[in-house]
């Protein structure tokens, strides 16, 4: 039985892919196999010494401490494109709410209430929310992952001349992008040539503030910025003084602040991008196949931190390392395996960046299974053993 800790209120489509009878789900758990999660920050949190495996319902995983888990050997995972249609139709929308001034005149409208001759108002004050069609616009989209693309082809069937950045852009991403979304150079030659522009990169060390003064120096003037990514990736700092400039024209960001929302020419949405129930069911669902796919099997997709390993389960007995990327750790771990007359009948060796994932199948432990895990635990750069199946 594995015990899953649910840290948000998780949908219960997702739930209920994790069957009774193998998985004890609880929103209090107090040495959990596994957390289920959306929002809830963990950072200050002290893992619970089980705790194997962690599935964020989204794909930010900012809340969770990565190096932390890395460090413990914790598989953290995220669920990329399962609320992108979701994030995809509010862009959409903020589109839509940059050319046309519909919120300040929505509010205008609010404001006769009670006086008389309304439709006369209506008449006479309309002409100062006259907004520009998109219809013929460029938009340009930097980050073309699972949301972006979803964004530069509706933008394509809505008639918009659609440029596209991403330098590493996946083949998957490739072949489900349009073939009129035209590749820009660099994010300056993109900036420089589009009347709106949509950002959908993570935020990382490497993203932290991306555009920032230089860029927005390279940016067309009267340029309309949407930001439904993370807030973190545009310095408020440059931002000011672009929408000061004319720079920018209008700012649409899922992710207010202090600062932010006190700023003239900002639309202020409150982090709605994947609040629907189509995506909450979504993502948890995927999340917690992940998951139950991790525990059971030692299977590993959609993980930020350590190698995806998809090898199929044939019944033996599988046991699961979680290592660093260093050389020489292979060799370490089947000298072990082979002092103890264990067969190998299957192996697979994985890296991501600093971290690396050995998973292996053998005909059987033959008994030995707590001594294995004791003595593979202490190979220098190991940080977690794992017996999966014993068979």
């Amino acid at each position: 039985m594995y015990n899953i800790l649910t840290l948000n209120s998780i949908s219960e489509v997702g739930l209920n892919k994790l069957e009774p009878e193998k998985f004890a789900v609880s929103g209090e758990m107090a040495n959990p196999d596994g957390i289920i999660l959306r929002s809830y920050e963990m950072k200050d949190m002290e893992l619970p010494e089980k705790l194997a495996g962690v599935a964020r319902a989204g794909a930010g995983t900012n809340n969770i401490p990565i190096d932390k888990c890395s460090e413990k050997g914790i598989v953290v995972f995220n669920t990329p494109g399962a609320n992108a249609n979701a994030v995809k139709e509010l862009v959409l929308t903020g589109i839509f709410l940059s050319s046309r001034k519909i919120v300040a005149g929505i509010e205008w409208a609010k404001e006769l209430k009670g006086k008389e001759n309304v439709d006369k108002l209506v008449e006479k004050g309309k002409g100062q929310f006259t907004g520009p069609e998109i219809k013929g616009k460029k938009l340009g989209v930097i980050g073309l992952g699972a949301i972006g693309v979803l964004v530069a082809n509706a933008a394509v069937a809505l008639g918009m001349e659609v440029y596209g950045y991403d330098p590493y852009l996946s083949v998957d991403a490739a072949w489900n992008l349009s073939s009129d979304v035209i590749k820009a150079a660099s994010m300056e030659a993109l900036v420089a040539e589009c009347d709106y522009i949509t950002i959908h990169v993570p935020l990382n060390d490497n993203t932290r503030g991306m555009y920032n003064k230089e860029l927005f120096a390279a940016t067309k003037k009267g340029t309309r910025l949407l930001n439904f990514a993370r807030g973190g990736l545009v310095d408020t700092e440059a931002l000011k003084t672009a929408l000061a400039d004319g720079t920018i024209t209008e700012y649409i960001t899922d992710f207010p602040d202090g600062e932010v929302i006190e700023l003239e020419n900002v639309i202020c949405i409150p982090h709605l991008g994947a609040s629907t129930p189509e995506s909450e069911d979504n993502c948890a669902e995927m999340a917690a196949i992940e998951l139950k796919q991790y525990l059971e099997y030692g299977i590993i997709k959609n993980s930020v931190n350590f190698p995806n390993c998809d090898a199929p389960y044939t019944g033996k007995a599988r046991i699961a390392l979680l290592h660093k990327n260093v050389s020489g750790m292979v060799g370490a771990i089947t000298n072990i395996l082979s002092a103890d007359a264990l067969n190998i009948d299957n192996m697979v060796n994985k890296s991501k960046g600093a971290w690396a994932y050995t998973l292996i199948d053998l005909d059987t432990f033959g008994g030995k299974a707590d001594k294995l895990v004791e003595e593979l635990g202490k190979i220098e750069g190991i940080c977690r053993v794992r017996i999966v199946q014993e068979a």
